[in-house]
């Protein structure tokens, strides 16, 4: 888009991620800017499918497509996860088969293992995750600087991004919002590809705006519902929703807000790179998370949502083959009930 290249222009680094288990606010660090990878439009994968089958999402597939056709050429780097097995091996072909590397030569692709579990040990590992393979990895091959002064100034710009979209997002609980789900799934993913920086004076003006609205009398929506699911980014699905007279109140999905814009608190003598992992783990509701903990808490998480948005009802979409929210989907159906 026209704001990522106006940095570009501008000297920064493009750093492209898919998952919440990239912490954001690390790609933001010095001078870089994070970009939430996605392939809008996608008519065909027959070249991703040859390499990766057709029994992978059609998310990761999708991805890798729009990589070999150099749709992703501006990256500098790509920070990725071993969330899961097909994200994995779509980020793993960027390597094969040394995409963006002919446009870039210092493009490198990074992968983290994330856990499975949110114990004291756990955090350790990802912490030590973060800082051996994105942030070591920005320092040694761009030169970034990753010293605790520059994470406690990009916590401090990524907490004024959050502030913003949740005061927006919050206006959602009204009975009759003066936004609608579509407009603020929109607020929400520019936020994720546009760097930060260019975006926040028109998140600011868009913040007045929305909050001197008089919305009419009567509501546009019938029902209330929260929407949940993995790795949608296509607003025109929730504009589909919604035209069918439910507005979505709440965005449980990977490219969505909840979670997502909580604010990074950074507690009394801790290190600023543990309190970013402490925060992605304690509000992340990723369903790899296994222990029991997490797997009990993304239920109640689901309930209060539904409570808090006063939604009717909660809709979860799951792409074809994925594997997570094929049982989260299961687990979740009696949220409502």
């Amino acid at each position: 888009n026209e704001l990522v290249s106006k940095a570009m222009d501008e000297g920064k680094l493009p750093l492209g991620f898919t998952c919440y288990f990239i912490p954001e606010v690390l790609l933001n660090l010095d001078n870089c800017f994070s970009v939430r990878l996605r392939a809008p439009g996608t008519a065909d994968t027959g070249i991703a499918t040859y390499y990766m089958s057709e029994k992978t999402c059609m998310f990761s597939r999708s991805v890798l497509e729009r990589a070999i056709e150099g749709g992703y050429n501006f990256l500098a780097a790509l920070i990725g996860t071993e969330t899961c097995s097909m994200m994995n091996r779509s980020q793993e072909h960027f390597e094969m088969l040394n995409l963006v590397k002919d446009v870039n030569e210092k493009f490198f692709v990074s992968h983290i293992d994330p856990p499975f579990v949110t114990k004291d040990y756990a955090l350790k590992h990802y912490e030590k995750q973060l800082q051996l393979h994105v942030l070591d990895a920005l320092k040694n091959t761009y030169g970034v600087d990753t010293s605790d002064e520059a994470l406690l100034k990009a916590i401090d710009a990524h907490n004024e991004i959050c502030d913003i979209i949740t005061e927006i997002g919050e206006l959602r609980k009204l009975e009759n919002p003066p936004i609608t789900g579509y407009e603020f799934h929109l607020i929400e993913l520019v936020s994720e590809v546009c760097p930060q920086r260019l975006i926040l004076p028109y998140l600011r003006e868009t913040l007045e705006e929305v909050k001197k609205r008089k919305p009419d009398k009567k509501p546009f929506y019938r029902v209330r519902v929260v929407l949940a699911g993995g790795e949608n980014d296509d607003p025109y699905f929730t504009k589909l929703i919604e035209e069918c007279g439910a507005m979505v109140v709440a965005d449980r999905y990977c490219y969505g807000s909840l979670p997502g814009r909580e604010r990074i608190v950074v507690g009394e003598g801790e290190a600023p790179l543990t309190a970013i992992a402490r925060h992605y783990m304690e509000t992340s509701q990723c369903p790899r998370y296994m222990n029991p903990e997490k797997v009990h808490g993304r239920k109640q998480y689901f309930t209060e949502l539904a409570k808090e948005y006063k939604a009717d009802g909660l809709i979860v979409e799951q792409m074809k083959f994925c594997e997570y929210w094929e049982y989260e989907r299961m687990y979740c159906m009696n949220v409502m009930e």
